[in-house]
């Protein structure tokens, strides 16, 4: 099971039988909260950020780390389509 952790959040692969892509919790490193996933959006082909609530807040440091985790984990999908 994949899990990659940063400076305020880590990134938790969730167990999930039966699916074809691999879904992350976005937890928070201090409250242990999950603040959202990471899941493959099948209209747009591509991991797609979802936060969990109205409430969650998010600075720039902590988007870049999305947005970055995201970017390597379309890069390892066309990897193994190829």
């Amino acid at each position: 099971m994949m899990q990659k952790r940063c400076k305020y959040i880590t990134f938790a692969e969730v167990e999930r039988e039966g699916r074809k892509t691999k879904i992350f919790a976005i937890i928070n490193n201090l409250s242990g909260a999950v603040l959202g996933n990471i899941i493959w959006y099948g209209p747009w082909r591509q991991y797609c950020f979802f936060p969990a609530g109205d409430h969650v807040v998010f600075n720039k440091g902590c988007l870049e780390d999305i947005c970055g985790f995201i970017t390597c984990l379309m890069d390892e999908r066309k990897r193994m389509k190829n």
